[in-house]
């Protein structure tokens, strides 16, 4: 059988990486009740159970960064695999609190291990021009993880107990671990000098784009925390028709990643990106405002977009700064990426919920769009 190129080598084991980590990520969400029900838990243990991931995940970011840098994608993608599975299983297997604790917070490690040479893979295999495509493409398959990795954890649960979930993960361990190990190269290349993070950081292209990543993420955050309360007591809509809301927006989302990707790659990173501050300005009122279920999903769908013209050109653009630098450091240049997102998710429900209960949701909203506007001026003073 004839090998593929180590481009599409590269593309094929990173989005296959990025999609089984979103998919086991997302897993435990429909389950969290029943683990609440069975195990005793209050709220703030529940939290600590799904919030323990982005902990961990923060706190191995730079260190995974730094080891990717100096030793190669390889060797941080395998180990980082070897830890999904153990993970996966006890959450298989074991119904003791602090061992899933332990387990989710391994897992969150595992995801930096798996996102910062993926990323940093395709860096190096793809040139400037291809660079935002290829980057859009694997982003575009972790976004099909977000969508199918809760309905299917939730039907398994319902027709073959709560361990079935995990079982399928684990599968999709194994074929991940088959990727991984005969697609990616045994020697890797030199990549000269390490660029530190303080050099990293004097980069104002580079600020510009960690801080659109951070009002990415944001974006996503702001509106799970606080459009679906808006659409139960405004519209009476029930979860199910909730979940198609957010659901929508994130298929537009999985659709236009590659073409904003492909878009950034043609007209530049930051022409795209003040095409979505500009649409998140305008659209972001909407789901607070429109009166019936159709006329929000399209608002929804159309925020989803906004975020791909938002978040795609981002990690390309670091890839190419690095690259002008005469480096390959482009897994330190992603870490700094990673902290602005998780920032993003942290910092985007308090906001919200600060606003929402002082102003109400849309003036709430709006107010966030105008915030998404004035980030403008600062995306005015780069060129990329």
């Amino acid at each position: 059988m004839r090998r593929p190129s180590p481009q599409t080598a590269a593309l094929l084991v990173t989005a296959l990486a990025f999609y089984v980590d979103t998919f086991l990520y997302y897993l435990l969400v429909p389950l969290l009740p029943r683990y609440a029900r069975d195990l005793h838990l209050n709220p703030v243990q529940v939290g600590v159970l799904f919030g323990s991931y982005s902990v961990a995940l923060l706190l191995a970011t730079f260190p995974v960064a730094v080891l990717t840098d100096r030793h190669g994608r390889r060797l941080p993608m395998l180990w980082g695999l070897a830890g999904l599975a153990v993970t996966t299983l006890v959450f298989a297997f074991s119904r003791q609190y602090w061992l899933l604790v332990l387990a989710r917070f391994c897992q969150g490690a595992a995801g930096a291990a798996t996102w910062l040479p993926g990323m940093a893979l395709l860096a190096d295999h793809f040139p400037s021009e291809t660079r935002g495509r290829a980057m859009g493409t694997a982003f575009a398959a972790a976004n099909l993880g977000f969508l199918i990795g809760p309905q299917v954890s939730g039907l398994l649960d319902q027709y073959a107990g709560p361990s079935a979930p995990f079982l399928l993960g684990a599968a999709l361990v194994v074929l991940d671990a088959a990727g991984r190990a005969f697609l990616l190269p045994e020697v890797e290349p030199e990549r000269g000098q390490r660029l530190p993070f303080r050099q990293l950081l004097a980069n104002p292209v580079i600020r510009v784009f960690a801080g659109a990543m951070a009002l990415g993420s944001g974006l996503w955050a702001l509106l799970e925390s606080t459009v679906p309360l808006d659409l139960d007591r405004r519209l009476g809509l029930g979860p199910s028709a909730i979940g198609f809301c957010f659901a929508a927006a994130a298929l537009a989302h999985v659709c236009t990643s590659p073409l904003m990707g492909r878009l950034s790659d043609r007209i530049g990173r930051a022409r795209v990106l003040r095409m979505g501050l500009v649409l998140t300005l305008l659209l972001l009122p909407l789901p607070a405002l429109l009166p019936g279920r159709w006329p929000v999903v399209l608002a929804m769908m159309g925020l989803g977009s906004a975020a791909s013209f938002i978040m795609s050109p981002c990690s390309p653009a670091l890839a190419d700064q690095v690259e002008r630098e005469g480096s390959q450091s482009f897994a330190s240049a992603f870490s700094i990426l990673n902290f602005a997102y998780s920032v993003g998710m942290m910092v985007g429900p308090l906001v919200g919920g600060v606003l929402v209960q002082a102003l109400g949701l849309p003036l709430a909203l709006g107010l966030c769009g105008l915030g998404f506007g004035a980030y403008l001026l600062a995306v005015g003073r780069i060129s990329a």
